[in-house]
């Protein structure tokens, strides 16, 4: 029986038993007892139907397409899908060509910079909130490990490298999961210069193989990583940039200036216009003759291919992602700021507080809520980018070279285009993997460091 029928009948069924079960329930509970479960049973029937529609449109579909990803069902096998395992998901990161750097080797050089690091900054920054001298111990003799390590990276044996890394992340997972160090870090943009610092010097000067290495070579010869990069490269450019105009824009919405409400509505108009329209524009905009060549033509500018030219294919997307959401986001983060106290800001300037101090130390902390939820929503829409390529580019993943291939794109081009679901259900698993491991990523950050005031 067809899903679309099966699921009204069992809500069917569950409705009656329901209704029978608060009819025979009035003569074996107490009057107390069955208002409470007559109230109870009443609300489930309410939402009952809603509960049908969406289990028939979304969670069977969820779980479907979750099967479905471990079958080989393609164009030819329609009538009857083959059972494959994960062949599908394997096929994905299956390289055309062997390239020269492998993917363990490239894994292993990445995380064990991020765990040396993650030790060298406790031994810099965090020793004052370890009470344990055990445990502090260990952490600086961890730390002289790592460092000897990162050092002689190229003379140490690959399985020892291995037995080193192994060591750090084990150790290192165990010491936070004991919650050995008290207290929230601080000082979070020099962990992050310093850790840049590492980094580029683990790969630059030492040679450390890292992911990204692999990445950018194994991109051309797999158009799921491919797909993987390009998505990448899209949310670490648009996000940051429409964060931070969003708060700008935002701050300046706050302030008592003349027409704000018209400046409101200027900017949250291009979020409801449709995405179709919105590309179409941008794609008289980025033409080789069009406006913007045009404007940056009076600043002695040549002429920017911006439709043509691969390495701005993603900038441009990027552009028009930014200027449709950027208004949204803004008006997100005034609302937040009109939830703050008034009189944190009026204490502030009875000590005498500059205007950056009340940013940071009131209109920041508090605004903590509001950063997390659109740090969670901009980047899970963020990886999701397809319609703009879709119009901007006709109906094609960019210029050439697939260098505007996301992950959504090539899900949407192996269903439709190639008709194989399978592989197409897979790559959407992976996505939601891959988005799932980011948003869990930042609840965890999220938790000492979002700040809900009553």
């Amino acid at each position: 029986m067809p899903a679309e029928i099966l699921i009204p009948v069992i809500g069917v069924v569950i409705a009656l038993l329901l209704v029978i079960f608060m009819k025979v329930s009035r003569y074996f509970l107490s009057p107390h007892a069955w208002r409470r479960t007559r109230e109870s049973l009443t609300a489930y029937l309410y939402i009952l139907p809603s509960m049908i529609i969406l289990s028939i449109f979304v969670f069977w579909p969820i779980i479907y397409s979750f099967v479905l990803s471990f079958f080989k069902w393609d164009f030819k096998n329609q009538a009857n899908p083959q059972f494959i395992g994960f062949d599908n998901y394997t096929q994905l990161f299956k390289l055309k060509h062997p390239v020269d750097l492998t993917f363990n080797v490239a894994f292993l050089g990445t995380f064990f910079i991020v765990f040396f690091t993650a030790y060298f900054l406790n031994t810099l920054l965090d020793l004052r909130r370890i009470p344990d001298k055990k445990i502090k111990s260990f952490i600086i003799f961890n730390s002289i490990l790592g460092l000897f390590t990162f050092i002689l990276w190229n003379y140490i044996n690959y399985q020892f490298q291995w037995i080193i890394f192994l060591w750090l992340a084990f150790s290192y997972v165990a010491i936070a999961a004991m919650k050995k160090i008290e207290g929230t870090p601080d000082k979070l943009l020099l962990r992050l210069i310093l850790f840049l610092i590492i980094y580029i010097v683990g790969i630059k000067f030492i040679k450390i193989p890292e992911i990204v290495n692999y990445l950018s070579m194994a991109k051309e010869e797999a158009d799921f990583l491919k797909a993987i990069w390009n998505t990448s490269y899209y949310v670490l450019l648009s996000m940051p940039i429409t964060i931070f105009l969003s708060l700008i824009i935002a701050l300046l919405f706050y302030q008592e200036i003349r027409g704000k409400v018209v400046f409101r509505t200027i900017y949250f108009i291009p979020f409801v216009t449709s995405v179709v329209a919105v590309s179409l524009v941008w794609q008289w905009i980025f033409n080789d003759n069009g406006l913007l060549n045009y404007i940056l033509s009076f600043f002695g500018v040549d002429k920017v291919l911006w439709l043509k030219d691969e390495k701005w294919t993603i900038p441009t997307i990027a552009i028009i992602s930014i200027w449709k959401l950027v208004g949204y986001y803004s008006i997100i983060f005034l609302a937040g700021l009109q939830n703050i106290d008034k009189s944190y800001y009026e204490a502030a300037e009875v000590d005498g507080a500059t205007t950056w101090q009340k940013f940071a130390y009131i209109t920041w902390p508090l605004l903590s809520p509001t950063t997390f939820f659109i740090l969670i929503v901009s980047m899970i829409g963020a990886f999701k980018v397809f319609s703009e390529i879709f119009v901007l580019y006709s109906g094609l993943p960019g210029p050439y070279n697939n260098s505007g291939l996301t992950v959504v794109y090539y899900v949407f081009e192996k269903f439709y285009g190639e008709q194989r679901m399978g592989q197409a259900s897979a790559a959407a698993y992976v996505l939601f993997g891959i988005i799932l491991i980011f948003t869990f990523i930042q609840f965890v950050a999220g938790k000492k460091r979002v700040h809900y005031d009553s």
